[in-house]
């Protein structure tokens, strides 16, 4: 029944995504919060909770990560109302956005509650394959090429996440047999699998796949050059949603790897994460719009997440995970406002806002802007402080103290490019360039809104015990 209540709502989504009557225009937020109803009543219910046998099973992660993805669903939507307003966008392909953005949710769904790494898969799969048809509602050259690119991309990187899965599957056979596939099983029993190498083998081959899907190293520029091509609501929900499935399915398997060899785990994500970082920080020094600056930026923060989990800081990326998830697709929409006179404007972007609504746009965005860079009381603040806290009581219990102290000394030099770039463009666009009018439009603001409030909430003391009760 919970399981019908969740997916319901996309299910009408999609319906109504093939009427052709203007009103149905205003339905389709509609059924996007009805999302948010069955997901509340899922978090407020005992854990672990079991939607389908062993195969569907939410707990106090997935249905913390699913809360965080609808209410950026909903913002989302809200911004769809007027992306005609500042782009070319046909009846025909708003309505074909809606019905892939309906089958995108099903996946994600699947993805996230899954307990069974087949099936997380295949929820991958299918949110993986409908983004490509979203990107490709932007009529253009570019959008269609980059769709291409998206669909070679993701279709190397969903092969890996396979393998490493079969081969994962394999080291624990011997003891688990056909339910080897089964994440609570794998944990319980990971210290007995037979063949550890095996299974190690398969989280580093299924790790790089998934990290290849959000942009990490070698592959740093693909998800740039989409996020770029496509229109801006496409590009918040790559960055707040479909990565949740992405960094969901490492979190699964890292428990499990934690187990099995934990030296390794972090030996292997730490140089990792940190090549990656290393590299984006200087794209990020080199961007000259605002969707590839956002962009990059959200391969960095993703990146700091997996290297706090892997650290023993669950609190730490949990939380950071939830202000990413906020921030970033509020950046991006506030992208379609931005850029709404001419893209690749930076200087002068937060001027010429009149009203109410315009005063309160550009305080919002200034506002995002210095959140993304960790300036208090950004819960980026607190959840890397709170991180780097976790890598250094790590360090303690190891013969690397000297060694973390010099990664983490990097690690800030790294951040202080990307904190110099962001305050130089917050500058120019305060500052400097021509004062141009422009247009800010209820829903869009109505979804900053909603993304400030969350943001708000994750500092409550209630919302920061609910993280660090999530093992």
């Amino acid at each position: 029944m919970m399981l019908t209540l969740l997916v319901l709502p996309a299910l009408i989504m999609f319906i109504v995504s093939f009427f052709k009557n203007k009103k149905a225009k205003f339905l389709l937020p509609v059924s996007s919060f009805a999302i948010l109803l069955p997901i509340i009543k899922l978090f407020m219910l005992p854990k672990p909770y079991a939607l389908i046998g062993s195969y569907l099973v939410a707990d106090k992660l997935d249905t913390y990560i699913l809360l965080v993805s609808s209410i950026v669903g909903i913002g989302v939507t809200l911004a769809l109302l007027t992306l005609d307003k500042h782009v070319k966008v046909s009846a025909n392909a708003y309505r074909r956005f809606y019905r892939f953005f309906a089958i995108f949710w099903v996946g994600l769904t699947v993805s996230i509650l899954s307990n069974h790494m087949g099936v997380y898969w295949i929820g991958l799969e299918l949110a993986t394959l409908s983004t490509v048809y979203m990107i490709k509602t932007n009529h253009t050259r570019a959008a269609h090429k980059e769709a291409w690119n998206y669909m070679i991309v993701g279709a190397i990187a969903i092969s890996l996440v396979l393998f490493g899965i079969i081969l994962m599957y394999a080291s624990a056979k011997p003891i688990l047999g056909e339910d080897a596939m089964q994440f609570d099983l794998l944990l319980s029993h990971a210290k007995e699998i037979p063949s550890p190498f095996l299974f190690e083998m398969g989280f580093a081959i299924a790790t790089v796949g998934m990290f290849v899907k959000m942009g990490f190293f070698p592959m740093n520029l693909w998800l740039a050059n989409i996020e770029r091509a496509s229109f801006y609501p496409v590009a918040a929900l790559f960055s707040g949603i479909l990565e949740s499935a992405v960094i969901i399915g490492f979190f699964r398997f890292s428990q499990i790897a934690m187990e099995v060899n934990y030296t390794h785990l972090f030996g292997f994500v730490f140089v990792y994460t940190l090549l990656t970082i290393f590299i984006v920080s200087f794209l990020i020094f080199r961007a000259k719009d605002f969707m590839r600056l956002f962009s990059l930026s959200g391969i960095e923060h993703m990146a700091l997440i997996a290297l706090f989990w892997v650290s023993g800081g669950t609190f730490a990326a949990l939380l950071h995970f939830g202000a990413h998830a906020f921030l970033k697709p509020a950046l991006f929409l506030s992208t379609g406002v931005l850029e709404s006179n001419g893209k690749y404007r930076i200087a002068g972007a937060l001027r010429g806002y009149k009203g109410k609504k315009g005063q309160l746009f550009w305080v919002l965005v200034s506002l995002f802007l210095l959140a993304i860079i960790s300036l208090p009381p950004s819960p980026m603040f607190f959840s890397e402080l709170y991180g780097f806290g976790a890598m250094i009581e790590t360090a303690k219990h190891s013969d690397h103290m000297l060694a973390m102290i010099g990664a983490i000394l990097l690690l800030l030099i790294l951040l202080s490019v990307i904190f110099y770039r962001f305050v130089a463009i917050y500058q120019s666009m305060k500052y400097e360039g021509k004062e141009e009018e422009k247009k800010v439009y209820a829903s869009e603001l109505f979804a900053l809104v909603i993304f400030a409030l969350c943001l708000a909430a994750l500092l409550l003391p209630s919302s920061l015990d609910y993280l660090r009760s999530i093992t």
